[in-house]
């Protein structure tokens, strides 16, 4: 367990998923622990921070976007050219890697 461990929160209709991440890690990096538990490819996915309606840049780490311990990320998923809408609320799971 690393001392500046911190959780996001990424929000897809009524699912919460409570990521366990450093603010060293890159967006790739928060999408590819996405994909364990959606199934759904980081390209497929666009992760944006709600404070700010950023959408978050894949290469950059969470630092350097400004995404704080608790910091609530909304997940849309691309089908095909069409980015799907963010809906939010509800169910929630923990995911600890």
């Amino acid at each position: 367990c690393r001392l500046a461990s911190m959780y996001i929160r990424v929000k897809r209709n009524k699912t919460t998923y409570f990521i366990q991440c450093d603010p060293t890690e890159t967006i790739l990096n928060i999408k590819q622990k996405l994909q364990s538990i959606t199934d759904h490819p980081p390209n497929n996915q666009r992760l944006i921070l709600l404070a700010t309606n950023n959408i978050l840049d894949d290469s950059k780490t969470l630092a350097d976007q400004k995404v704080e311990n608790d910091a609530v990320v909304a997940l849309a998923l691309r089908k095909g050219s069409v980015l799907v809408s963010l809906g939010l609320m509800f169910d929630t799971y923990a995911l600890n890697v």
